[in-house]
């Protein structure tokens, strides 16, 4: 275990304004949440505020530890950019902490001339340059939770466990219990869709174990992803349609605000996905993840806990983390066909299995 990994000073010093940065992307985000109520415990005294791009913004609302929300609009102008830099700088922080670690990060960790400013061994474009202080053993090599359990352990605060609290409002809980309503248990959803087209397995090969789930398990099915993704998840249902006209399937991709599917994959049994935000707001929650991995590791990248399934491929470049394949010819996305359809129907079975009370599995 870490112990006193910040110089004394660091460790011994109060704050009562105290500024976190980690603008993005979602999945980031849900997983720095844990870091609120740590810092609640060791600061009670402190007023805290997040720095975050404005499409995530809501998802912090009525977080019971934060007393402040900073959007940051990642496009926006100049003058916006100037307007963030001036309300950095009127707060007074006391303590900045920069878990995002890009240029632009660093510039808003510089702009609220805190007092102590603090990073991790993950920056680059010399975000490293605006913190006095970059916590030890949070390099890349180390996941993101390990990263964020050491942040904990750096201000002396290990002893209490990291939970994500997301606040949903009843308006959205009775949102969900409409869309589940009429759907039999065991529900499974499916987030088909990733931001890197190397990390997003093929549509027919989550049909397919779709399928396979609705004739074994008797599941329902229910598509989510943002209208970005909605392409791909309309081929989706199209494909589950074909052998199953029956109401076994919602699809409410685009529909959802942020807090509305963090609601709802808290009630889904399954969450069936790529590498990606909702992977992790989905885990979060406590709901069981069959997690697929081509291109990232599931031991850097996966959620933590033995209630998820993660199934990674062993191509020679799985784990490269390259936004697209470095590969042509036959070799080209080579990790989405070597990923078999078996290996993830056998991994549902095994997941459903050991979750069965809560999956209620019949």
């Amino acid at each position: 275990m870490l112990k006193r990994i910040l110089p004394q000073r660091f460790l011994d010093m109060d704050a009562y304004r105290i500024c976190l940065i980690k603008p993005s992307a979602l999945g980031d985000v849900v997983q720095s949440l844990p870091l609120l109520p740590v810092l609640c415990e060791r600061f009670p005294n402190a007023r805290i505020s997040w720095v975050i791009n404005r499409e995530f913004a809501t998802l912090l609302e009525r977080h019971p530890h934060l007393d402040d929300i900073i959007p940051f609009d990642r496009r926006g102008s100049w003058i916006s950019w100037f307007r963030l830099r001036n309300e950095l700088r009127q707060r007074r922080f006391d303590l900045a902490i920069d878990l995002q670690g890009l240029l632009r990060t660093g510039l808003m960790t510089a702009a609220t001339n805190a007092a102590v400013r603090i990073g991790l061994e993950t920056a680059r474009e010399g975000a490293h340059l605006a913190c006095h202080y970059t916590i030890p053993n949070t390099g890349r090599q180390v996941s993101a939770h390990q990263r964020y359990q050491r942040v904990a352990q750096a201000f002396g605060v290990d002893d209490i466990p990291l939970q994500t609290l997301i606040a949903t409002s009843r308006k959205d809980r009775e949102w969900t219990e409409l869309q589940l309503a009429k759907l039999r248990r065991p529900v499974l959803a499916i987030h088909p869709g990733a931001r890197w087209i190397t990390k997003r397995w093929p549509v027919q090969k989550f049909a397919d174990v779709a399928k396979n789930a609705i004739r074994s398990y008797g599941a329902s099915v229910v598509l989510v992803g943002s209208q970005s993704e909605l392409s791909d998840s309309m081929k989706l249902q199209d494909l589950l349609k074909r052998d199953d006209p029956t109401e076994t399937l919602r699809n409410l991709t685009g529909q959802t605000t942020l807090k509305q599917l963090a609601s709802l994959l808290g009630q889904c049994d399954v969450l069936l996905t790529n590498d990606s935000g909702p992977m992790h707001l989905a885990a979060g929650l406590g709901t069981p993840v069959l997690g697929v991995f081509t291109c990232t590791s599931p031991i850097l990248s996966g959620p933590i806990g033995g209630q998820h399934e993660l199934v990674a491929t062993d191509v020679c470049c799985a784990a490269s983390y390259k936004k697209y394949c470095p590969h042509q010819g036959v070799h080209h996305l080579a990790c989405m066909q070597q990923l078999s359809i078996d290996r993830v129907c056998s991994a549902l079975q095994r997941l459903l299995e050991k979750n069965r009370a809560a999956t209620r599995l019949a």
